[in-house]
């Protein structure tokens, strides 16, 4: 007995710190650079308005968030490829992706702010956005090998990534939603959350955003986003939706981690059997989500990768797939730990007699029957 309660305490620390928020990394990327202007306005071009917005996006996240480190893939004009800014998001284990970009249109009356997610194409619109932003890779030599055949103005060409990022959608769609709420707040035009096809956030191996401040087209727009004042705005508006999504990882990740205290069971009282009450009768299970996505996928499907058996649930208008099933909470903390080397975003999820609950809310009233 003794030796059993000697684990549970060794256990139950490492976990705690393994979970910490700090060594969190956000990679901020401004749009174009260099040769590549991005659109064009009257006073001004695209490449600079993102690079002033995304310099004071990071400084405000600096300034914040101490235990937050901030990645750029440039900080001056300079031509970045398309390939090479998601390389530096991976190759420095960013959390998350927030990429940068102003908007532009045919039509000079074109107004609003806009949060892409990597997805297909939902409507014609979506598509000539896509088309302008992924079009650069023409500037890089050998893109068609690099990007494997990839024709930016093919409608064909997207199909391939019908369920790529599938394991990050439901985190890219929640700061996605955040950043637009926050732009709304301060009087810009809400064009809402998107999917497209856009080669830096499918190439990103992390929840990936890429934000459109608005139109560039639009000489109203224009003189917002090239003022001080407005670059400012967009950054803060960004920095609150960020706060706000980072307080949602912590509890995910953290708060419910560092919460496990080690339990001392009698395994031989736990062993008696009690007449069954109405409280007693509740199934509690935990399991691990891993990802979520807008649909159902083939058990053989790579988003898995490699673990099998895996289960879903609906919420939300999607599909969230989970591993595991117990009804230990000390199981699923070390199943976690085990599913974080393919998925570390996955999270602990729990249910009462197949209806989901909090996780806290399931250790209570398993408590409560003890």
């Amino acid at each position: 007995m003794k030796r059993y309660i000697i684990f549970l305490l060794f256990c139950a620390l490492p976990l705690a710190i393994m979970a910490s928020p700090e060594n969190y990394t956000v990679v901020i990327d401004a749009g174009h650079g260099g040769k590549d202007p991005g659109a064009l306005g009257r006073d001004g071009c695209e490449k600079e308005i993102n690079l002033k917005v995304a310099l004071a996006l990071g400084d405000l996240i600096t300034k914040n968030c101490p235990n937050v480190r901030v990645v750029y893939t440039r900080t001056s004009d300079q031509y970045v490829t398309l390939y090479e800014r998601a390389k530096i998001a991976n190759k420095e284990n960013g959390d998350l992706f927030i990429c940068i970009h102003t908007n532009a249109s045919r039509s000079s009356s074109a107004m609003g702010t806009e949060t892409y997610v990597l997805g297909l194409a939902k409507s014609d619109a979506n598509f000539e956005v896509a088309k302008r932003e992924n079009s650069v890779i023409l500037l890089e030599e050998g893109y068609k090998e690099k990007y494997q055949g990839f024709d930016p103005a093919s409608p064909e060409s997207y199909i391939m990534f019908e369920f790529m990022q599938a394991s990050f959608f439901d985190q890219s769609v929640l700061i996605a939603d955040y950043v637009q709420k926050e732009f709304a707040k301060n009087n810009r035009i809400d064009r809402g959350v998107r999917q497209e096809i856009f080669l830096v956030l499918h190439q990103t191996k992390m929840p990936s955003v890429l934000i459109e401040l608005g139109f560039i087209s639009n000489r109203e727009e224009e003189r917002f986003l090239l003022s001080a004042e407005g670059q400012q705005k967009m950054a803060q508006s960004i920095f609150s939706a960020f706060e706000r999504y980072k307080h949602e990882y912590d509890k995910r990740t953290y708060t419910q981690q560092t919460a496990i205290k080690p339990i001392t069971i009698d395994i031989t009282i736990a062993a008696v059997e009690e007449t069954p009450t109405a409280k007693q009768a509740d199934e509690i299970v935990y399991k691990v989500q891993i990802f979520s996505t807008n649909k159902k996928l083939k058990p053989t499907d790579a988003a898995f990768k490699g673990w099998k058996e895996c289960s879903f649930y609906e919420e939300t208008g999607l599909i969230k797939y989970t591993y595991g099933a117990t009804s230990n909470y000390n199981e699923i903390v070390a199943l976690k730990k085990k599913v974080n080397k393919d998925f570390k975003d996955a999270f602990i999820v729990a249910f009462v007699n197949g209806k989901k609950i909090a996780v806290g809310e399931a250790r209570k009233l398993q408590q409560s029957k003890k």
